[in-house]
């Protein structure tokens, strides 16, 4: 069962903003998705959860979004104290932007304020400053078919911003996108992270990716999900793109593809 939800003063001793202990998923139709899991996640990190697909990292998110239900263990999530009006603790963003085709940009990223009932003038503020943020202010009145792949996404990103979230959680935003553009995004989202100081998890597949981007990379089994295990990345801050070219990235992603590969011994279609 889903552990209590823990404020800032009781998670403030050890400064967590997410903890899983023994956490497990099996599924209706009899399928081990995750576990048992345990992650510990500093306020502020930056985690990169990495494995084979079908391995329970997506599952591993909407436990910690509470999306679903673990099937035994705990799952605590720091939330704030108290909750302005339309302020969220965790902002979702899925792998595919899922946006209204009908809808502008702007009405988009507006979406959750809509159903929190933030007054307008507020939610005007706050969905602009969330354009802004992601390089899109210029773009408040396009609409999803007039957007690139990358852009879809820069929206996606927004309409999780704009609730001001503590933890962000992220399911392989940029799998989908050409290589240039996914070297652009991946350092956007860096100076996100630094600039608004959130705690960010991050799923992908790629261990390149991982590397880059994170503080820890978290190396997972095969199905049912458990963590094989970690690598820190200490790098000099701020991160630049020079870094993907350094002999310290090269030795990073040669010992987490290592840690990797006995994940994907024995399994085919991946």
């Amino acid at each position: 069962m889903a552990g209590p939800a823990l404020s800032e003063t009781e998670f403030g001793a050890s400064g967590l903003a997410v903890r899983l202990r023994g956490a497990t998923k099996v599924y209706d139709n009899g399928v081990a998705a995750l576990g048992p899991f345990d992650l510990d996640v500093v306020s502020g990190e930056f985690v990169s959860l990495l494995g084979p697909s079908g391995c329970g990292k997506s599952t591993a998110l909407r436990l910690i979004a509470g999306l679903a239900t673990p099937s035994s263990g705990e799952v605590s999530v720091s939330r704030r104290a108290s909750q302005a009006e339309g302020r969220h603790s965790i902002g979702f963003v899925f792998q595919e932007p899922t946006l209204m085709p009908w809808a502008s940009v702007r009405e988009n990223v507006r979406l959750p304020l809509k159903l929190s009932h933030v007054p307008g003038r507020e939610a005007d503020e706050r969905v602009g400053e969330a354009l802004a943020q992601v390089g899109l202010a210029d773009f408040a009145d396009a609409y999803p078919r007039e957007l690139s792949g990358g852009m879809k996404m820069r929206v996606s990103l927004a309409r999780a911003l704009v609730t001001d979230p503590d933890i962000l959680l992220m399911d392989e935003p940029f799998a989908a996108l050409d290589e240039i553009t996914r070297f652009r995004l991946n350092n956007d989202l860096l100076a996100l992270w630094r600039n608004l100081h959130k705690t960010v998890i991050f799923v992908t597949h790629s261990v390149f990716e991982s590397v880059y981007l994170s503080q820890r990379v978290v190396v997972m089994t095969s199905r049912p999900g458990r963590i094989s295990s970690e690598f820190r990345i200490d790098t000099p801050e701020p991160r630049v793109e020079d870094f993907r070219m350094s002999a310290g990235y090269a030795a990073y992603c040669r010992e987490v593809s290592k840690a990797l590969s006995p994940s994907y011994a024995g399994l085919s279609g991946v």
